[in-house]
């Protein structure tokens, strides 16, 4: 029995080759990938990478065969068939388990990487140690999850990054922004801060800050956030933009005006929603005619979006009746009416301004009707909608008298 074992250890070690040709074959094939990498050949330097990762995975199972630590005690009081049996299942899990040479992966990894293969590259690299990853290869794991769309493995393997390289600012606001993102703005924040602590200087971390507190609706911290960037010089349309929209939810209009002008000055002006942003601002600071011009610019720029289109014409027809152009105000709530008609309290305004501006009698009953039709749909109505709804039907009231009144002088 005992000379039946020792013929199959021997046989499973007769399998490894000479080593000699199996390592100049490997390095061989390393050095033409190399030479293919430095003249941008990732074409055929994954022919040669592959080739290299194939013998070595084979190098790795013959040596890890070679070394495997068969249970002779043991297997030697079982039948000869079931001894085949337990020793093949042990040499497949050997080979299954073997671990390639580290680098030989990372250079396959790499060059998936580098051909936009993500998801090869991210099975090559999770597969090696964290402790021997390089700094370019745990970077080139991350983001390929990240350029998958996979965020909660990007997270999970940038904060592993980070745990080992805490100054890598780069990614230290890739994790930052991702957790914002991932609806934990305030574990982003406590990764972003913590680097903030040891560089205040570093953009993109500061960016990522600042984006984070405006997600979590810290809108204060990040507006001053926002404002250390600008003084380190970070001008780009997102700082602007972000800017002018922290301030203007802390009702600091002026401020407001001034990031979202420059910001769209910075767009080339042709960003709808700053357009858009900027129109409302200045209708709130009763800059009126500018107002009207931002966002009139905004509906040419940007697509019929129902949502946007609801706030841009309602703010144009607040922008128009305050600067007494009635017919124009008319205009745009009955414009607002086609994205919103469930707005009872925009039937009342249109009403209003034909019987008392326009002196439209027609137009002001019947928008008047409209508006008590679609007012008595609402199941709880505000004391302030009761109000509205009673002068609607007296001035309706007041059209029927009116109409009898001449209909007798007819007569």
């Amino acid at each position: 029995m005992k000379i039946v074992l020792t013929m199959i250890a021997l046989a499973l070690m007769a399998v490894t080759p000479v080593r000699g040709e199996g390592l100049d074959s490997l390095a061989i094939h390393l050095q033409a990938g190399d030479s293919c990498m430095q003249q941008f050949n990732t074409f055929e330097a994954l022919k040669h990478y592959q080739k290299a990762y194939d013998l070595a995975k084979k190098r790795s199972q013959e040596k890890a065969v070679e070394h495997l630590d068969l249970p002779l005690k043991h297997l030697e009081k079982l039948p000869q068939e079931r001894q085949h049996e337990i020793i093949e299942r042990l040499k497949q899990s050997a080979e299954q388990s073997a671990i390639v040479d580290c680098a030989v992966q990372m250079k396959l990894a790499d060059c998936y990487y580098k051909r936009a293969n993500y998801r090869e590259s991210a099975e090559l690299l999770k597969k090696i140690p964290e402790d021997s990853l390089s700094h370019d290869s745990f970077r080139q794991l991350a983001l390929s999850y990240q350029k998958q769309g996979d965020v909660d493995s990007y997270i999970y393997w940038t904060s592993e990054l980070v745990r080992r390289f805490p100054m890598d600012g780069e990614m230290v606001a890739g994790l930052t922004l991702a957790f914002a993102q991932n609806e934990q703005p305030q574990v982003g924040l406590e990764y972003g801060l913590e680097y903030f602590a040891k560089d205040s200087t570093n953009i993109l971390v500061n960016r990522a800050v600042a984006d984070a507190y405006f997600l979590d609706r810290q809108f204060p911290q990040a507006a001053a956030t926002y404002d250390r960037l600008l003084q380190q010089g970070d001008s780009t349309f997102n700082t602007l933009y972000s800017a002018g929209m922290s301030y203007s939810r802390i009702d600091s209009l002026e401020l407001a005006y001034k990031y979202l002008q420059l910001a769209f000055i910075a767009s080339g002006m042709k960003h709808h929603g700053c357009a858009y942003r900027l129109g409302v601002v200045c209708v709130d600071t009763q800059r009126y005619p500018e107002g009207l011009n931002y966002l009139s610019l905004a509906k040419e720029l940007m697509l019929p979006d129902t949502t946007v289109m609801k706030a841009i014409t309602l703010s144009e027809g607040e922008g128009y009746y305050l600067t007494h152009k009635y017919p124009e105000a008319v205009a745009a709530w009955k414009e607002h009416l086609l994205y919103n008609p469930s707005s009872v309290a925009t039937y009342y305004n249109i009403a209003n301004a034909y019987a008392y501006l326009l002196k439209d009698e027609e137009q002001g009953k019947a928008y008047y009707q409209l508006f008590v039709e679609k007012a008595a749909q609402v199941d709880k109505p505000t004391e302030k909608l009761t109000e509205m709804i009673e002068k609607a039907k007296e001035m309706l009231r007041i059209y029927e008298l009116r109409e009898k009144f001449k209909a007798k002088r007819k007569k």
